[in-house]
């Protein structure tokens, strides 16, 4: 595999990382867990019986890419709704534990804090139940979304803005184009990982991150798309979104990232990895956290794809959503790039 950093490089990066204010806008929530033994079928139906060892929650979805952030040692600025109600307080009393900020947080009455409760046993998901809605949120709602990114923009340094979209209702058609108005404004890179209803919304964005599922349906094709015809695909997309960089995870394969410039398109395909995977649950929210730092500190394409494809790896081989440490990352690297 093709290495992008020397060894020095990639620990000047790193450090890079720690000087960064990134906001993050999308749908938070609270991944919740029960971890537990399980040596038994219940009599009661054809289910195995998990006895509990213990209970925990952490910081899901977009939340999760801020928290991936302060792992990093950048500074993360949430800019989302949750519900009035008691996963609400968790989620809060979380942020707050880690020093995350909740200022640009808003708080609803009428919304359940999104939460999706996971029972692993024996180290294997074995149920996920998710307490949600998918409304989008009034457009009242989205105009004080945007006063907070504004007042935040104009108030104090940010270096890069990653929406991440689970479809959950906070991120609008209008929501994505006034904050792409103003990243434009004030030369603020933004960075996607898209879901399909908004999917064809993100214009002129920095980078645009789906995995090969989102590609093919956002696009509307009825052929398969594989390593042959995925630079056509992705070219397709970059013209219809403007987009300056496209990422495409590719699971197993790793990565292919395109780069847009003087109007001419470079691709890099990166393989992904070895790695014992456990759990795949919350790696695109390490990548894009990884993509979205890189483009802060004006990283290059095969840089940003190297890197985020190396920590989303990482994440896989823990059993649940886990954030990628700035320290685990850099013993990675210097393991890599020996």
């Amino acid at each position: 595999m093709e290495k992008f950093l020397t060894p020095a490089e990639a620990l000047a990066l790193l450090e890079q990382f720690g000087s960064q204010r990134i906001m993050v806008i999308g749908d938070v929530m609270l991944d919740a867990y029960i971890f537990g033994k399980v040596d038994r079928i219940s009599p009661e139906a054809p289910v195995p019986v998990v006895s509990v060892k213990e209970r925990t929650s952490r910081l899901g979805g977009a939340a999760n890419v801020a928290l991936n952030l302060h792992a990093l040692g950048a500074e993360p600025f949430m800019v989302s709704v949750i519900g009035n109600d008691a996963r609400g307080e968790e989620f809060i009393h979380l942020c707050h534990q880690l020093g995350i900020s909740t200022e640009g947080i808003v708080r609803l009455g009428d919304r359940p804090t999104t939460t999706k409760f996971r029972v692993i046993g024996n180290n294997v998901q074995m149920l996920r139940v998710d307490e949600e809605t998918t409304k989008l949120v009034d457009e009242s709602i989205t105009d004080r979304l945007l006063q907070i990114v504004e007042n935040e923009i104009r108030q104090n340094n940010i270096h890069g803005i990653v929406f991440q979209d689970y479809d959950k209702g906070v991120i609008s058609s209008r929501l994505i184009e006034k904050v792409v108005e103003i990243a434009l404004e004030h030369n603020i890179p933004v960075a996607v990982d898209p879901k399909k209803r908004h999917f064809m919304d993100y214009k002129k964005v920095s980078l645009f991150k789906p995995n090969l599922k989102e590609l093919r349906e956002g696009l509307n094709l009825s052929h398969e798309i594989n390593l042959s015809n995925l630079p056509e695909a992705v070219s397709l997309l970059q013209e219809k979104l403007e987009a300056a960089m496209v990422m495409v995870t590719l699971s197993e394969k790793g990565v292919y990232i395109q780069e847009k410039t003087g109007g001419q398109s470079k691709g890099h395909l990166l393989p992904a990895f070895l790695r014992n995977i456990a759990d795949v649950s919350g790696a695109g929210d390490t990548v894009i956290s990884v993509a979205t730092l890189c483009l802060a500190t004006k990283q290059n394409a095969g840089v940003t794809a190297f890197l985020s494809n190396l920590a989303g790896g990482m994440v896989c081989e823990e059993v649940g959503v886990v954030p990628v440490h700035k320290t685990k990352l850099h013993n990675e690297l210097l393991r890599v790039l020996q």
